[in-house]
């Protein structure tokens, strides 16, 4: 018996994830890109992000996002940048480049999405599209949970003046 509030996730859901994660890299593969630099590009055009903040939002170590950087840098998707807070932060900027590459990321995975959702019966291909879209909301969510967005800073004190 399930207790309240858990989610039974069929085997056969799980290796669906799978599998489709696996048809994703083969659409990106002539765009030169790995399922985690598309990621990377993504999550660089929704904002700039510290070296640091880029692991954790990405469930891997800081030696591994540095490696990934470092190809998409070399390619002249992202650059490197001091950061305009702290001198000592280095953040990490989608380019113009970048930014051209990761559309036609996303067209070529949308278009091996398309071609995967005629294979459904009837019309419940929107439904699977949809369901998708549901997923990506539930992983925002549990990404902002887990890393909650920087507060602002506490405003100076006001000074308290004598008449």
């Amino acid at each position: 018996m399930q207790a309240e509030g858990t989610v039974h996730v069929s085997v056969r859901a799980a290796r669906a994830a799978a599998r489709l994660s696996r048809q994703l890299e083969r659409a990106l593969a002539p765009v030169e890109l790995s399922l985690p630099q598309y990621r990377l590009l993504a999550l660089l055009d929704d904002s700039d992000e510290l070296a640091s903040a880029l692991a954790g939002l990405l469930s891997v170590r800081p030696p591994s996002v540095t490696a990934l950087v470092d190809g998409l840098v070399q390619r002249g998707l992202v650059e490197r940048r001091a950061s305009e807070h702290d001198r000592r932060c280095v953040t990490h900027v989608l380019t113009n480049t970048g930014r051209a590459v990761l559309t036609t990321g996303d067209r070529v995975v949308a278009d091996r999405l398309a071609n995967l959702v005629h294979h459904l019966p009837g019309t419940s291909g929107g439904t699977a599209l949809e369901g998708l879209e549901r997923w990506g909301d539930a992983l925002d969510a549990a990404r902002d949970a887990a890393h909650p967005p920087p507060r602002p800073p506490n405003p100076p004190p006001v000074p308290f003046f004598r008449r």
